[in-house]
Order: C-alpha cells, then structure tokens, then sequence
C-alpha cells in the first residue's frame, strides 16, 4: 500500500503560510537534501489548489532552470484536490473535486511509490483527520513570524501523532518526522 507523506516548512509560531518570506535565509544544503529526499521517495504528488498554483509558477517560470529537481516536478503525475480549478495544465495531473477520502484511499492501494504532499495545509488537516496521512515532515524554522495561516487552527480535532524521527541541521531547523500513533 502507498504511503501519503507530507512535508511542510512551518515556523516556530506554527505558520506555514508564505515560506518564500522567512524560509530562504535557511535553506541550505541539508534542506535541499531532505527535500530531495522525500521527493525520490515519490512518484506522485498531491496538492490543494492553491499549492498546486504556487508550485506550478515557481517550476514552470523563468527560475526553473536553477531548481535542482524541476525537470522531475514538470513530469511527475499530479493530483489537484480542488472544486474551483477546471483546467490543470502543470504535466500529468488529475483533479479530484469530490469524494475526496474515497478518491485518495483508492489511489493509495494502486500500485506505486509515496504520494508527496507538498503544502497544502488545509489538505493537510484533511488527511490527518480523515486518517490518510501516513506520515508527517515538519521542518520548524527557528523564526516568529506572528502573522499568517497556521498548520493547525482553532477547533482542529485532536490527533495523537508519534515522533519517528528528530534531527537538528547546521541552520537550526529541527527536522521532525511524525506518524499518527497507534
């Protein structure tokens, strides 16, 4: 069965809203490397629209050329989880616009490798309280930035996770790899 993993940068204050203000004073080699890392782990990647429109402009705009994995973004299938967009056109991608919880179990018991949640914290909630999310990445930037979209909003149900993994990098983001316990 495949996994869905998310991977998200998010601040010490709990927002992961607009990472391209606070994240790039941190991103290193080690961050690319842990990014590249879950990405090789993938065949498919899985956003909410609004990431999946964020992602498309940086992969596909006039930077791409100096983004170490974008030939693997641009070609790599797609699923959009989304009732307003009617023509993805980023490569290979779906559009689920309903039953979404059915549509991704589904997908998880085709054959394949992870599907990569990139973003998306709405999505991200979604699946953890649907109980799809296999594992989550957080990468806690050692920033407050004390505005923005919080991974967990107010009147989000408990889920009880377990930690996996913990490392510290040179920059001093703390990468943490969670499942939900058992």
């Amino acid at each position: 069965m495949r996994k869905i993993v998310a991977g998200m940068f998010i601040t010490l204050d709990g927002v992961v809203e607009a990472p391209q203000k606070w994240n790039p004073a941190y991103y290193n080699q080690e961050m690319t490397e842990a990014v590249q890392a879950q990405m090789a782990a993938a065949d498919t990647h899985l956003y909410g629209r609004r990431s999946y429109e964020l992602f498309r402009s940086v992969f596909t705009g006039p930077a791409a050329d100096t983004i170490p994995h974008a030939e693997v973004m641009n070609n790599s299938p797609k699923i959009v989880v989304s009732t307003t967009l009617e023509n993805p056109d980023w490569g290979p991608t779906t559009l689920i616009s309903s039953n979404v919880a059915a549509e991704l179990t589904k997908l998880k018991q085709q054959p394949g490798e992870n599907i990569n949640v990139g973003g998306s914290g709405t999505l991200v909630r979604f699946l953890l309280q649907e109980g799809l999310l296999d594992e989550l990445h957080l990468h806690v930037h050692p920033i407050v930035v004390g505005t923005g979209k919080h991974l967990f909003e107010d009147g989000t149900d408990q889920v009880p996770l377990q930690l996996l993994d913990a490392k510290t990098h040179s920059n001093g983001v703390v990468a943490l790899r969670y499942a939900p316990a058992d």
